[in-house]
């Protein structure tokens, strides 16, 4: 790849992850503990809140998700190092979405419900899960760089 043909592709694969790395930090690492910190802010409200929240941020991360694999279909295609963080990133967002989730979501409805729940290692399987995502997020902005200067000296 010439680096004059491929800007446009290049600054696209590496806007669209970095857009999602800041949605995932701003909606996943502080809106989501400061709601729960809020003076006056019931618990109802919050889970309320946090339930539509990280609905949005997960419809938003798959879209972002399709767009970036999109990208990485068009030639020059990505690398082979590209392809299996980009395999990683499916495998965490669809382990998050279709299951984490809809097992907090039951947790949820029986808290406001006003079921006395007890505890739950589900809200630490989804942070981890965001923080696999984070990590994910940024090696292919790594691994992106990396094989478009590699492409550019040949």
């Amino acid at each position: 790849m010439r680096a004059e043909s491929g800007g446009g592709l290049l600054a696209a694969r590496l806007v669209v992850p970095s857009f999602w790395l800041g949605l995932l930090v701003a909606l996943g690492f502080i809106e989501t503990p400061l709601k729960f910190l809020a003076p006056g802010m019931t618990l109802d409200v919050a889970l309320g809140v946090g339930r539509l929240v990280l609905t949005v941020a997960d419809i938003a991360g798959a879209v972002l998700l399709v767009v970036i694999t999109l990208l990485a279909l068009v030639r020059p295609r990505v690398g082979v190092a590209s392809r299996w963080v980009l395999g990683g990133l499916w495998l965490v967002l669809v382990v998050q979405v279709a299951v984490v989730r809809p097992l907090l979501n039951a947790r949820t409805d029986l808290v406001l419900a006003g079921v006395d729940a007890p505890g739950s290692w589900l809200h630490i399987v989804y942070i981890v899960a965001d923080v696999l995502l984070l990590l994910l997020l940024l090696a292919l902005l790594i691994t992106t760089t990396r094989e478009y200067r590699a492409a550019i000296r040949r």
